[in-house]
């Protein structure tokens, strides 16, 4: 049970929350980042049709919509970036995202051929990627391009990891989980999709079942299978609830040993790597 306060501590979760209210949260904290920063003009997130990145793109563009009519400043923008290895599988959600979104601008950069070649170089080096390997590169190879983008355009690369996520250590260190800010952090799964409710999303864009979809050889891979346990007992654990033992072990142990993912490079003043 302490295990369990210290990471609801940590992550920030609440038990229960007003939808409303946590996404004028997530607006005023994107707008007060960019006007302490006056520099800095616009929000560069990728948008893949699921749950998370259609709801930060939403909170992204709200923002920007207030920014520029409280300041008049028509140079703030929010970039919505597709991201696809090939053909996407679920591309009609992508498009429907984008469509709720309204995005500013719209890019689109195919990592295919950039992935491609990076696993080229390795094998002439003499190491020849795993396909779960593989699916880490694409995860860079995806915030890189956002990094070049924000670097041309005077922006900000926004994050969609929310508590679930950071909880399980399930992103990409240094892919998905290497980004400026992340508007969503303290939301659970459960109320991400609280927040899509009340922002008028269309159901099947939070229904749908999350995947990361890295993987070549098992395509489409649900998020739950990889984990081992439902978004919703790692809610009902982030919400304070008694839960299963074999489940709490479970999201406990990712906790545990995804701790390196939720810190910055490791120095010799850090020793939690030890416990």
């Amino acid at each position: 049970m302490a295990l369990q306060q210290d990471i609801i501590a940590a992550l920030g979760v609440k038990p229960v929350i007003d939808a409303h209210a946590e996404i004028r949260t997530s607006v005023d904290f994107l707008k007060s980042y960019l006007k302490t920063y006056p520099f800095l003009k616009t929000l560069v997130l990728g948008i893949s049709g699921g749950q998370d990145s259609t709801l930060t793109g939403k909170l992204c563009q709200t923002a920007i919509n207030e920014l520029r009519e409280e300041t008049t400043d028509t140079a703030y923008q929010f970039i919505a970036v597709r991201l696809p290895y090939g053909v996407q599988a679920d591309e009609q959600d992508c498009q429907d995202a984008i469509g709720f979104i309204q995005p500013d601008r719209v890019l689109t950069v195919n990592i295919k051929q950039a992935v491609l070649a990076s696993e080229q170089a390795l094998r002439d080096a003499g190491i020849t990627l795993s396909d779960f390997i593989r699916g880490n590169e694409k995860a860079r190879e995806r915030m890189k391009a956002q990094y070049s983008i924000a670097g041309m355009t005077a922006g900000v690369v926004v994050g969609t990891d929310h508590a679930a996520e950071a909880l399980t250590g399930f992103f990409t260190k240094y892919g998905d989980g290497g980004t400026d800010i992340n508007p969503i952090f303290r939301l659970n799964k459960g109320q991400g999709k609280q927040l899509l409710k009340a922002l008028g999303c269309p159901k099947h864009l939070y229904l749908k079942q999350p995947t990361a979809d890295l993987e070549d050889n098992r395509p489409g891979l649900q998020d739950e299978v990889a984990l081992g346990v439902t978004y919703e007992l790692i809610d009902r654990y982030l919400e304070g609830e008694t839960i299963d033992p074999a489940a709490a072990k479970i999201i406990e142990g990712w906790y545990q040993k995804t701790e390196h993912k939720r810190r910055t490079p490791i120095t010799v003043f850090d020793d939690f790597w030890k416990k």
